[in-house]
């Protein structure tokens, strides 16, 4: 039932006290009201009422994320966290970030898959109503969790240099602040560290103490997978504050890493190798796809072709700072689309139905 606005009474009052024709004026009134109000409240959008997406309900994890998916109970202690990071004030996941959690939480399911937010490090902060993370929610061995940057890098050769103000003057400080946190999560607690622009395909546990071969010339730390206390990111950690420079773009990142496994393995040249119980994978583990060839990620590819690239690799790395405005065709077949479509399918249903939605509202 409704209440009848003030404003009604008040019309009501003045038609009955005048010729009887307009009180069919008053009966079109409320009937119209009336109508407006069922109408309203059957057909307004669930944002407006606080409850910004459908994937929190229930139903709606059992219709995303399959009751085949092999994730029962909590995770493993004894197995490794899978860490992903978020160093700017960011709390809406794109949907390559929805991606890179939802298929690491697939392919880990005795894993928690922490991910770590200095968006959500204010007090009182809660999970913001975003569809990315009812989608989370959905995944039991999934955490967000705030990132307090000061409490992490405590204890560490980093946490004087956290401290200096000026370094956010600095024109690449977000990518440093992200290369400081990786080192000292692996160093701190061990584990597989991800960049949120990876697309998991296989379980990374087996990749112990290991590191990725991006080129001939470099290792890149977009994945790490190592045991805490590690003596080689110890010495990551004391080169990024001795050989510290944050003016040249990934001189803290994929130099620094490179700089000290070519000193731990007494190397002048990068390769695929294994030294002093650190690995150094070989580029089509994790970066199949190199840099330079980004744009591959975007051509159609058929399944055989698929196939034969990725069956070697177990992470692919999409490259986010170069590929980010490309438009990618939902469905398709180009070779993003399909991995979305496979190995984050519930992230690849959301993309499928905002593109429907688009394409109708454009009609």
């Amino acid at each position: 039932m409704f209440r009848m606005p003030s404003c009604l009474l008040k019309l009501t009052r003045v038609v009955l006290s005048h010729k009887p024709w307009a009180l069919f004026i008053l009966i079109f009134v409320l009937v119209s009201f009336a109508y407006h109000k069922l109408y309203s409240s059957v057909w307004e959008d669930p944002k407006s009422r606080g409850l910004p997406y459908s994937l929190s309900a229930e139903i709606s994890c059992a219709h995303y994320v399959p009751s085949s998916l092999n994730i029962a109970g909590e995770p493993s202690p004894s197995t490794a966290n899978v860490f992903f990071v978020e160093t700017s004030e960011q709390t809406s996941p794109s949907y390559l970030f929805s991606c890179s959690v939802e298929s690491a939480a697939r392919t880990h399911p005795a894993s928690k898959v922490v991910v770590l937010m200095k968006g959500l490090a204010k007090e009182n902060a809660s999970i913001p109503k975003h569809w990315a993370f009812s989608l989370f929610s959905c995944f039991p061995n999934v955490e967000i969790q705030p990132l307090d940057l000061t409490e992490l890098f405590s204890g560490t050769p980093l946490a004087q240099w956290y401290l200096q103000p000026q370094r956010q003057q600095e024109p690449h400080f977000l990518p440093v602040l992200s290369d400081a946190c990786r080192i000292v999560l692996m160093w701190k607690f061990g584990g597989i560290y991800l960049d949120t622009d990876f697309i998991v395909l296989k379980n990374l546990q087996n990749l112990t103490n290991a590191l990725g071969i991006q080129d001939d010339k470099e290792l890149n730390g977009a994945f790490l997978s190592f045991k805490p206390k590690h003596k080689f990111i110890e010495l990551c950690m004391q080169d990024f504050v001795q050989n510290y420079n944050g003016w040249i773009w990934g001189h803290q990142g994929p130099e620094l890493l490179t700089r000290v496994f070519k000193q731990w393995c007494s190397l002048e040249t990068i390769k695929s190798t294994r030294c002093k119980g650190v690995s150094a994978l070989a580029p089509e583990v994790v970066y199949p796809i190199p840099w330079q060839d980004w744009k591959k990620l975007f051509e159609a590819v058929s399944a055989l072709e698929f196939h034969k690239l990725l069956q070697n690799t177990y992470a692919v790395h999409i490259w986010n700072k170069l590929s980010h405005g490309t438009k990618l065709e939902i469905p398709s077949q180009a070779l993003l689309a399909q991995l979305y479509s496979q190995f984050c399918p519930a992230t690849y249903a959301k993309m499928k139905q905002d593109s429907e939605e688009l394409s109708r509202s454009a009609v």
